[in-house]
């Protein structure tokens, strides 16, 4: 088998303990934090937006160090401090510890995860690249999926146990996966998609249309960047919101257990990998950026279902749509970039558009969680969020390709 589908597959598994373990299981923790602590959902949401800002303004160097020493190097140094963090968190008795212990946290997993994989990846695929970031963030929903079991260790020996052994399994099974991670091709006497010598001729042609690959400083004077940044900024205001306040909305709003909150999380996350098994497909076929369009326009009916939900088969059609929406448009975010800039500086064209992303990453918790501790429901703000996703859908409309260089 083609060695870029190993690479992908490490992704997966890299991106699997990152989401089960914090990303997806953090509305769990907000739960048990606020019950033991009493700290306000704002000052909760703040810690998340704090660390995904530490992420974004992280990027470009991280993007720098990806390009210039290769992947595996920053994917190790990335995942031993995100273990050492969660076995810090499971100690912490202050709010001042819990946000450096998730500071730390969120700089490990930011150089182990997404964006430092994402380098590898679209080096050793053109043709296949949106299939090969599907696969790689299979990881993630399937992590959702998991979530019940995080909650189950929760509720069995505690959060500070389950914290510290999460720190435990992030170090023994992460480090092994990301020890498969090449940088390119060539460091194996491979070619890009596994493509035969050959055939590599028409191949080559075919890649060599598209003109030299954009730097970093050339990408950013160009439209189509800051139209995909802010997109994604906007598509990620939602999921980040849904990351950390789906979870207190179903138990505290609509009065489910944490365990029946769970199952929601965990049909979202189903719904996302179907959505990336079909977004794999189809954006190696259609344009990705109406593919991307008309996911932001399902994020925000999904939205609105959960903001006006008053029965389960709101939450489901939430759970469904947002899914759906989150796993289809994930894998075009790369690829889209990809084709537009080429892979030669992708790194740090992916390292300064997340300087806009962060935003909407940071954003959502805090609009969400400032919004619910004024009103005393999310309703409000779930409802901001939605018209906001209309507006990135608007942003992907027009991201149209740059010019060829």
């Amino acid at each position: 088998m083609f060695y870029g589908w190993w690479i992908a597959a490490a992704g997966a598994g890299v991106q699997w303990l990152a989401a089960v373990l914090w990303m997806h299981s953090y509305g769990a923790y907000v739960v048990l934090l606020h019950e033991d602590f009493g700290w306000s959902k704002t000052l909760l949401g703040l810690a998340f937006a704090l660390t995904r800002v530490e992420s974004g303004l992280l990027g470009p160097v991280q993007g720098w160090l990806a390009d210039r020493f290769g992947p595996r190097v920053v994917l190790s140094m990335g995942t031993l401090m995100f273990g050492v963090g969660f076995m810090l968190f499971s100690g912490i008795d202050s709010l001042l510890g819990f946000y450096l212990c998730f500071a730390l946290m969120a700089f490990g997993s930011s150089l182990g995860g997404f964006a430092t994989l994402m380098v590898a990846i679209v080096h050793w695929f053109d043709r296949h690249r949106a299939k090969a970031v599907a696969v790689s963030q299979f990881g993630f929903s399937l992590g959702g999926m998991s979530v019940p079991l995080i909650v189950l260790c929760l509720n069995a020996f505690g959060w500070r146990a389950t914290a510290f052994y999460s720190g435990l399994l992030v170090i023994l099974l992460g480090l092994p996966l990301v020890r498969l991670v090449r940088h390119r091709p060539g460091d194996c006497g491979d070619r890009v998609d596994g493509i035969p010598a050959e055939e590599w001729s028409g191949a080559d042609d075919r890649l060599m249309a598209r003109g030299r690959d954009y730097t970093a400083a050339e990408a950013m004077r160009t439209w189509a960047f800051w139209l995909i940044s802010f997109g994604h900024a906007l598509a990620l205001l939602a999921v980040s919101s849904v990351l950390v306040h789906l979870l207190p909305h179903l138990t505290e709003g609509l009065g489910y257990s944490l365990a029946q909150a769970s199952l929601a999380l965990a049909l979202m996350t189903a719904c996302q990998l179907l959505g990336q098994v079909v977004g794999g497909y189809l954006g190696d076929r259609f344009e990705k950026r109406y593919l991307c369009m008309l996911c932001m326009a399902a994020h925000a009916v999904g939205l609105l279902a959960l903001a006006f939900a008053d029965d389960a088969w709101m939450v489901l059609g939430f759970a469904m749509l947002h899914g759906l929406a989150w796993g289809l448009r994930a894998p075009q975010m790369v690829a889209l970039r990809a084709d537009y800039f080429g892979p030669s500086s992708f790194g740090a064209i992916l390292g300064f558009s997340g300087l806009v992303v962060m935003l909407g990453m940071s954003g959502g918790p805090i609009i969400a969680g400032y919004m619910a501790d004024m009103s005393g429901d999310y309703r409000s703000g779930f409802v901001l969020l939605a018209m906001l996703a209309l507006l990135g859908s608007a942003c992907f409309f027009a991201a149209r390709p740059p010019k060829t260089l």
